[in-house]
């Protein structure tokens, strides 16, 4: 804190005028390290444990796919058939005999084909869910990111203005106490009271700072995924970093569809169904009607084949018996349909049905968080605008103003605390808005997530051909 010394009241209310029209930053906080936020969505997307998980999950899908295909194993019987009880000799008797078997079993229709088509398809959607994963990090790092850098900035406001308060209370009590101008008592508490007031904000500030970066932190770990099983150090990433000074560039990625006069639900709904979640859902579909057609296969037999080969020994007489071979062949009868094959088929086509419930919920509820998303950009636009043309220009020349009018014992100290914390504040609203811009736009994105080509396999391309708003 500055020391004034009592030589009258022009000479503080110089020095003040001064730091007011310089905007003296005492902002010195930095943190050691900082990081973009390009390079904050690079580090979130490189080390995400679920995007790795996906891909050992459509692995595991795939390799049951390809074993589902196969035959089940035959089954081998041997045995001792037909020994006498009265000598347990083994050739006694002409029945019996040693006895090798083995038997397969067919699955019922093309059921095995279908199931191996089914879990291809189901394998499809672990790309778009990973995509869809990608739009939903990127969101949710932009808007942690953001929050972060709105602290950040608002603590560089409150400490620019707070030598500028702490001098004011410092004019405040030289002039009172040398009795110049009309300073009042309650003017050097007005000051002081300010000053606190301003050290809570800031606290409040840091706090969200901190605790904003600690979430942001559980996107940047970086990890060796080749080595899941090793002990991870936690230790390695800073608790503490700061993000960049310079308020990145969002763009909308398609701005001619939101246009604000005359855009189409229909259009959006449209382009909607080419969304990784909405493809999802598509291949689900997908997989359920493929679980129709293995439900239909219940109607038909399952068929096995059998054959087995009986060693008998000779007579007690010495003369050969000859040796037995069997074959066979077993089915089943699906005769009574009416509650276990028919009722299978109807919960199947249910659940297919009910899938396409599940992508126009989506799409409402896609088309909802678009429109209000798209209201509350306009309006944020709007008072950028306010901001950036009038208000902030309006509140500092309030704030001249009223420094020169107190300068020239014509004006109220009060008045002059007053205005310079209507600029703070307007400063502080200004930047959250233009956050809050950025984060509307960072979130509007994430409903036009693109799905590379390559990506799109035949779960989807075969998938639903409806288009909303087509007639």
């Amino acid at each position: 804190m500055k020391t004034f010394t009592s030589t009258g009241k022009m000479s503080t209310i110089s020095t003040l005028a001064l730091s007011l029209m310089l905007g003296t930053s005492v902002f010195s906080a930095h943190a050691q390290k900082t990081i973009s936020l390009e390079q904050a969505l690079a580090l979130a997307e490189q080390n995400d444990p679920w995007l790795h998980g996906s891909k050992l999950k459509q692995s595991a899908v795939e390799n049951r796919s390809v074993a589902t295909s196969s035959l089940p194993d035959p089954k081998v019987s041997i045995s001792m058939m037909n020994l006498p009880t009265d000598s347990w000799d083994f050739d006694q008797e002409g029945m019996t005999q040693f006895k090798v078997g083995v038997s397969q079993m067919f699955p019922r229709g093309d059921s095995l084909e279908i199931k191996e088509k089914q879990l291809k398809i189901e394998a499809s959607k672990f790309p778009l869910m990973r995509e869809d994963r990608k739009a939903k990090l990127r969101t949710k790092v932009s808007e942690l990111w953001l929050d972060a850098y709105q602290a950040q900035k608002t603590i560089a406001l409150i400490e620019s203005d707070w030598t500028l308060f702490e001098q004011m209370a410092e004019v405040a009590r030289a002039s009172y106490s040398n009795a110049v101008g009309k300073t009042r008592q309650q003017d050097v508490i007005r000051a002081q009271l300010e000053i606190v007031q301003l050290e809570d904000r800031l606290t409040a500030q840091k706090q969200k700072l901190e605790t904003t970066i600690a979430l942001l932190n559980e996107w940047l770990h970086v990890y060796d995924s080749s080595n899941l099983d090793d002990i991870f150090d936690f230790d390695s990433q800073p608790n503490a970093f700061g993000v960049s000074e310079q308020l990145p560039t969002i763009r909308l990625e398609n701005p001619s569809l939101l246009k604000s006069t005359g855009y189409s639900r229909n259009k959006l709904a449209i382009e909607f169904s080419d969304h990784p979640a909405i493809l999802a859902i598509d291949i689900k579909r997908k997989v359920s009607e493929e679980g129709i057609e293995l439900a239909k296969q219940q109607y038909k037999p399952q068929w096995g084949v059998n054959a087995s080969y009986g060693y008998r020994d000779d007579m007690p007489s010495g003369d050969e018996r000859a040796d037995l071979f069997s074959v066979g062949v077993s089915f089943d009868l699906p005769l009574f349909t009416e509650n276990r094959q028919d009722k299978q088929v109807a919960a199947s086509i249910a659940e297919s049905e009910a899938v396409k419930t599940e992508k126009l919920l989506l799409t409402k509820q896609m088309i909802s968080a678009v429109e209000k998303e798209l209201r509350q950009l306009n309006r944020l636009s709007e008072r950028q605008s306010l901001y950036k043309d009038n208000l902030l220009k309006q509140m500092h020349e309030q704030a001249e103003a009223s420094l020169t009018a107190y300068t020239n014992d014509d004006g109220d100290f009060a008045e002059v605390v007053r205005a310079r914390i209507a600029e703070l504040n307007a400063r502080i609203a200004a930047l959250k808005i233009d956050v809050e811009t950025l984060k509307t736009v960072a979130r509007i994105n994430y409903f036009f997530a693109a799905v590379p080509s390559h990506q799109v396999g035949d779960g989807v391309k075969n998938g639903s051909n409806a288009k909303f708003g087509d007639k």
